[in-house]
Parts: C-alpha cells; structure tokens; sequence
C-alpha cells in the first residue's frame, strides 16, 4: 500500500502588518524600521543573524580577527554584554582601556560590516562572578535589581561612566543598533522601564530594545523586545538529572518560544519576595517578532555537570528555530574567551553564593569559535543555514510558519517526524529536523509530503524517500529564480549567485537521492560540482547541488562585489571588499560563467606587494606540526572523590587543594613555536578532572575535563621565547559523581580508583595565505588621495 504523504496547510499571519514605536517613532535611526513580523534594513526586510562575543573576554589584538571569524559564518550583528564588574572592579576607577575599550570595539565592528547590540545589564550573568556585579555593589546595603533608590543612585554611577566612554555610539545619530536592559529579570516590568529612563538620561539610546523573554518573565509592554533562548542541555541542572524536557523540546518545531528552563537555578534564588515562579510559558508578542538572542552556540561547563554538545545538536536547534517562524537567529555564545584576571577571581562560583561552579580563566564555551580561536564544526553547520538566510531572508521574512497535521504527540516522541513549513501562500520552504541527542533516532521510512499552499497542492518528492537520523533539511517548494520555477527539490536551499544565469545552489542531505521537479518532471540530479542547465519555456536557470560531504568546506562570502561561492578544507575569512583570507592553500571558488569551480590563487601577506593573480599555488612547506612529550614535575597526589558541595553540587577544588594534589609537568616547545607569524596553538589530548596551564607560573587558562580536546592558543596566553610553560592536571577519582558525557564517563569507568591521563600533546603553527587584490583594487590603492 502507498504511504499517505505526510500533509501541512499554509496558514497565513494570524495579525496584520503592524509598525510598533519602537524603532520608527521612538529613537528612529534612517534605514532601520521595525515590524510586528521582521526587521527591515535600508527598505528591505531582513533576518539577522547575532552572535555573542565578549570583548573584555578576548584580546584587543584577536578583536579584528574574531569578528571576521563572525562575519565569516554568516553572523550579521555582534552583541555583547558590558560587564560592570570587569570594568569597574574597584569603586571610583573605571577602566575602558586596552580589551575594556568598548567604544574601540564599537568602532571595529562597525567597520568590519556588523552592527552592534549591546547588552548593559547592570546584572548580565554571563557565568560572571556576582552575575557582572562588582563586589562593592554586591555588597551595598540595597535592594539589588529594583527601584530601591540606593541601588538606582550606583546605577546612575555606571550608566553616566559608560555613556562617557561609548561618547555618543549609542545615541540619535550613533552606530549602536540595540540595547538589552538587565538580563533573565522575570517580575520587575517597573524596573526595566526605570533603568530604560536611566540609560536615556545618561546619553545611552538605540533604535532597539531587547530584554530576555524566557521563563515566563514579566515584561512591560511596547517598551522591551522580548528575545528567547533555546539549549538542548545546560550546566545548570543537578549532575544526577536525567536529559530535561525543556531541552528536548528544541529539537521540535513548535510556536511556543518560551523556555522555562534557562537558568532555572538562579532564577529561584532570585525572584523578588512575594513573587511566584512563573507557570505560563510566553508566546510571541503581537507587537513584535519571535527572535532570540541565546540559541546554544555551545554550552558552558560547570563542576558538577559537564555537557558537550556535538555540531549537529547545536545545528538542529537553530534549524528548528528558523522553521518555527524566527525573524532573528542570536546565539550565546558565538565567540569564546578568558576570563580577565580579578583579585578574587571574575568567574560564577559556590564561593559568591551561585548554585555552579565555572572555570576560573576559560570560557570557551565549546563555541563555534572557540577560546584560543579556532573554529568547532559548529561553524561549519550554522554557517550553511546563515547562507540561506542571507540568500532568501527577504522571502523568508514574509513567510508565516505552519506546523503539520499530524505532529509529535510530546517530547517523548521519537516515532513522527518533526517537519514545518515556511511560505508565503506561493512559495516556501519544507524544514525537516530528524536529529536529537542523547536518544538516537531511528530511520524514518517512505516520507512524502503534502504542502497545500494558496492555489495549488505541491506533493514532494516523486517517490517515497527514507529520512536518516542526522537530517537538517530545508528544501524549496514552488520557488521561482530567473523565470524558472522550481516545483520541489530533495536537497537543502543554500544560496542563489548572480550572472546572466542565476545559479541556484542546494545542498544534498546524507543518504538521500536528490530529486527535484520543474514544471510538473520530475529528475534526479547527481550531486558535484557541476550545475544542471535547466531551459524550461526560454527561461534559464543553473542548477548546482554540491555533495553531503562537501557540506564542511562550504563557504559563502556575501561581501566584494558579487557573492562568491568557495570550497576549502580549512578556515576561510574576508574583508569587506571579498578579498580572501585563507589558512591552507587549495581554496576553490564557483565561478557562474564558467559553471565550474577554479583554484583561488593565494599567497603569503609578506609578499602582498609583489602579489599577481597567477593560478600556481605555493606549496604548504613552511607548515609546523610538532608532538611533544611532558616532562613530569611532581606526580599526583591522592584526590577525594568530591571536595565538599553546595546546595547538593559538587564543588570544584579551591586553588590551594589544586595546588596541593594536582600533577605538573614541564612542556617543551620547539623553537618555532613563539613565532607570531605562526599563531601556534597547543593541543593537549588529556583525561583527568581539572586542568590549569601555567607560564612562568602565572595561571593562563583552565579547564573541567569533558572528554574533548583542550586547545591553547600560545600568544593569547603570554607565551613568550624563554619563557616555561607548565601544565597542571588534577586526577579524577574513579568514584566521583560530576556529570560526564557517556563517552567519558565509560573512560572514567574504566580507569578504576582515578584517571590522569597525557594522551597526546601537539603543537601546530598556522600560515595565513591571501587573495591577491584584483588589478582594479590595486589600482585604486595607487590613486594619491
């Protein structure tokens, strides 16, 4: 018996196009405009994309690089939190130098093609020592987080002192495009329309004002834009709690946005007396769009429970997002980074009374970009839908989204599939989410499906096809490009570049045919790197399905002249003139007219002057890779299986217990390894419970173990000719209770009474390579200003 295909009916927007205050009569900037539906830049609607990165959490020197890093997967929109506490740890000495020069990093974004967010608290959180609090704040004799006239008047103190430094970026004709008011503040509407008058008063305004949403918060209408969040797994829950419900559910489509989750654990500690926990999940606002600004980029990790989510966890709840209607995709974090150093330490912990204990120094967060820079896989898979959004955002916007007939009976539920459909009424996008972790998935078999749009029915695909576990689909529904509609396609809408024949280009999923229809015919197309010509009624239209496993070396620079599609098996960025930054030679870039991808020249900066546009490409001899091998200071001493608790957690080793127990070991470098040009980094292979890297004794970064390989950046952390670099690792009793991924945990099980472990330590130098300018672009630098 056939299958009966899987069947969704377009529902149109359920409001009116609405123009709210907020961005068009209060603080109205020229080319920014807000709807109840989407953002609108410059006349256009637009999907964001923000990503968060701290700039008093990475060095001034990486700023550049890091936004690049940003804007390079997809990011439109750095955001970032101000942290009172690493601004002005020491009453009456503000600091806004050297990486807490916030106007600098506002400058530096902005140039580089972002707009800006900033989110200035006073209490951000941020895994931050007090929640961004500085200690003498802390310590007032106030009612924290309210109207208290004490704790208004040091607010007033910090908003006057960061208006002073931003000089006018935040501000009628400033460059700062959105300001969020406090952070996971649920029951003090008041509060938040009282700092939102402080912050004016000071000078501090913007087009947008964003507050957090989530769980159930209580926030004053027409005055905040409520953001979301979505994790699917968090630090903050007990080490023996089973995979929450609340994190499950991201990995469904749905139209709730609320998360009741996010920081439950301190949310308790915090509501106000009289207060209840908030009950009532929230939905988008009437007034506003559903957007987020903490989609997991990653996790942090605690003591006591350690999550590592894997790229395709972290891909599949934004995927989801995007299907449930987002109009703005914001991850926390996007960029990780170090701790300053504090006199008594800038991190959450047991000690300042929060229920978690985090790493001292590092934050890497297992972000997409990671702490000593370099990319995760994560990059690789939220850059592709970035692409999308970029190349269809503008459609994709007026695009209300419609949930299957038939949908999961709950978060239990493993056996329907979990699919969406963003359209129009004309055309669409069919989103498909068949990943989860924790509880694999099974094969979904014979999937077809029913999109009944505005005038007619599209059932996809031909025949019946089988979902993998894994599958992250967006395939296109009734799209028309350059005169040529598309009835359907099986592959993932990745982007669409320019030239006399537009070229519209899919991604194949993993273990599915790629099939798709013009005008009624079906065809299969065999995914390459060569485009399928479609002529359909004199109209033409390129059609490039690039394989599954070349999704990892997909890159799509929407600067320069034209978009560029490129291929390249290592990490890619560019200014905002196109031109291309490489750390590995063998970059391919598409180019439409030809129909082909070709080898992009590039060569090292050094010779930048001399640099012609020749196809020959310079071998990689100037490459380091070394292994080292520790050299044991002081073993181990014997480690307890917990080092006290609180509130029923583990706690982590107070640094004289880590001195005391914890191994250390000398690790040589070679000689090349301080060479700036080479940007090397340490990758240390290592098993065990904490880790702390030392130069010349001075603590750098540390580390909880997970599982996952820790890596080092060597001139971010002082590394200097001469100097020694130690590394400190704490043993693991075999019978502790933290949280560890199953992996981990089976190699703790394993290794008996306690586990330490040095597997591997390498180092490796990057070499940066260069598109040579274009003779055009030459020929302008030459022109006397």
């Amino acid at each position: 018996m056939p299958t009966e295909p899987l069947a969704v009916r377009h529902h149109p927007w359920s409001e009116p196009l609405r123009r709210p205050r907020m961005g068009n009569d209060e603080d109205s900037r020229p080319g920014v405009a807000l709807t109840n539906r989407y953002l609108i830049r410059d006349g256009r609607p637009v999907l964001p994309v923000s990503g968060e990165i701290h700039y008093s959490r990475i060095p001034r020197d990486r700023w550049r690089q890091r936004l690049r890093q940003l804007r390079s997967g997809g990011v439109t929109v750095a955001t970032s939190y101000v942290f009172w506490l690493h601004h002005v740890e020491h009453r009456g000495r503000p600091r806004f130098d050297g990486n807490l020069d916030v106007a600098a990093f506002v400058d530096l974004a902005v140039a580089e093609g972002l707009d800006v967010i900033l989110r200035i608290g006073p209490w951000c959180h941020g895994e931050a020592r007090n929640g961004g609090f500085p200690d003498w704040v802390q310590r007032a004799a106030v009612r924290h987080r309210t109207d208290d006239p004490g704790y208004l008047a040091l607010v007033r103190e910090w908003f006057d002192q960061l208006a002073a430094a931003l000089r006018g970026r935040c501000g009628p004709g400033g460059t700062v495009l959105g300001i969020q008011l406090e952070n996971e503040l649920y029951d003090q509407p008041g509060h938040l329309i009282t700092l939102k008058r402080l912050a004016r008063a000071a000078g501090i305004s913007a087009p947008l004002w964003t507050a957090t949403a989530w769980g159930g918060a209580d926030l004053p209408p027409d005055e905040v834009l409520p953001l979301y969040g979505g994790y699917g797994d968090g630090f903050w829950v007990d080490a023996d709690a089973p995979w929450d419900p609340t994190f499950r559910d991201h990995y469904f489509f749905s139209h709730v946005w609320d998360d009741p989750g996010i920081g439950a654990d301190v949310r308790r500690q915090q509501l106000h007396s009289g207060s209840a926990e908030p009950t009532h999940p929230r939905t988008p606002s009437a007034t506003f769009p559903p957007a987020t600004c903490e989609l997991g980029g990653g996790m942090a990790t605690a003591y006591h429970r350690r999550p590592r989510p894997a790229a395709l966890d972290v891909a599949a709840i934004a995927h989801c997002k995007i299907g449930n209607g987002s109009a703005w995709q914001g991850y926390y974090m996007y960029a990780g980074g170090t701790n300053p150093p504090g006199d008594q330490g800038m991190q959450e912990s047991h000690a300042t009374g929060y229920p978690n204990d985090l790493p001292r120094l590092g934050y890497d967060f297992h972000a997409p970009i990671g702490e000593a820079g370099l990319l995760a896989a994560s990059h690789a898979e939220l850059r592709r839908q970035h692409a999308f959004l970029a190349a269809f955002g503008a459609e994709l916007a007026e695009m209300p989204s419609s949930l299957p007939e038939v949908r999961p009976a709950g978060v239990q539920d493993d056996r329907t599939l979990r699919w969406a459909l963003r359209s129009d009424g004309t055309s669409g996008f069919l989103f498909i989410a068949w990943h989860q972790p924790h509880v694999p998935l099974p094969t979904y078999r014979d999937a077809r499906f029913r999109v009944r749009l505005d005038h007619e029915e599209v059932v996809l695909p031909a025949r019946p096809v089988d979902i993998p576990a894994g599958t992250l689909a967006r395939w296109p529904v009734a799209l028309t490009i350059g005169g040529v509609r598309l009835d359907w396609a099986t592959a993932s809408a990745l982007t669409v570049l320019p030239g006399d024949v537009p070229t519209l280009v899919l991604v194949a999923e993993p273990g599915i045919e790629a099939t798709y229809s013009v005008d009624g015919v079906a065809a299969t197309v065999e995914p390459g790197l060569t485009p399928v010509r479609l002529r359909p009624a004199g109209a033409a239209l390129d059609l490039l399905v690039l394989p599954a496993d070349s999704a990892a070396e997909i890159w799509v620079c929407e600067h320069g002249p034209a978009r560029r599609l490129l291929l390249a098996p290592d990490e890619l960025c560019w200014d905002l003139d196109g031109r291309i930054d490489a750390y590995a030679p063998g970059v391919r870039a598409y180019e439409p007219g030809r129909g082909a991808f070709v080898d992009l020249p590039v060569r090292r900066p050094e010779s930048d002057a001399h640099m012609v546009p020749e196809p020959a490409q310079p071998a990689d001899s100037d490459a380091r890779v070394a292994r080292v091998v520790a050299q044991p200071v002081r073993a181990a001493g014997p480690v307890p299986a917990g080092y006290g608790t609180f509130e029923g957690r583990q706690s982590a080793p107070d640094p004289a217990t880590f001195d005391g127990l914890a191994a250390v070991y000398r690790v040589p470098l070679p000689s090349w390894a301080t060479d700036p040009s080479l940007d090397a980094h340490l990758r240390i292979h290592w098993a065990g419970d904490v880790g702390q890297l030392r130069v010349d004794g001075r603590p750098v970064t540390d580390r909880f173990w997970d599982g996952s390989a820790w890596i080092v950046n060597l001139r971010d952390v002082g590394m200097h000719a001469g100097a020694e670099l130690t590394l400190h690792l704490l043993p693991l009793a075999g019978d502790s209770t933290v949280s560890l991924p199953a992996d981990a945990r089976d190699r703790l099980a394993a290794a008996g009474d306690r586990l330490l472990a040095i597997d591997a330590l390498l180092v490796q130098g990057r070499i940066e390579w260069r598109e040579p300018r274009r003779p055009a672009a030459e020929a302008a630098l030459r022109v006397p200003a």
